[in-house]
């Protein structure tokens, strides 16, 4: 992005948030209960709606649901996180190409 493009949208964004009474800490903290909500969810659709699974489904789900698509479909599953962490370690001393000119040349020699 353009240097000036960006320090217009800055200052316009700084003038607004003055004449609605905005301040950096109410940013934070809305910031904070979107990523709050977000981590609570449980299912997610394609486009990015989002339920924790209490109370009354929404209408995506209900629509989802009564075309005959499950619920579990929808569920988040482990972070990335999570699942990098339980990958097992590679042993690269028993790689059959060791050596050969097909490791030389995946290696860039």
């Amino acid at each position: 992005m353009d240097e000036r493009k960006r320090d217009s949208i800055v200052a316009y964004l700084r003038r607004r948030m003055a004449e609605l009474g905005i301040g950096p800490d109410d940013v934070a903290a809305s910031i904070a209960a979107d990523q709050e909500r977000l981590r609570a969810a449980r299912y997610r659709d394609a486009i990015g709606n989002i339920w924790d699974g209490k109370g009354a489904a929404p209408q995506w789900v209900m629509q989802a649901t009564s075309a005959g698509q499950s619920l579990e479909h929808f569920a988040i599953r482990e972070t990335a996180e999570t699942n990098s962490t339980s990958r097992r370690a590679v042993d690269w001393h028993n790689d059959p190409f060791a050596g050969t000119r097909l490791a030389k040349y995946a290696a860039g020699t």
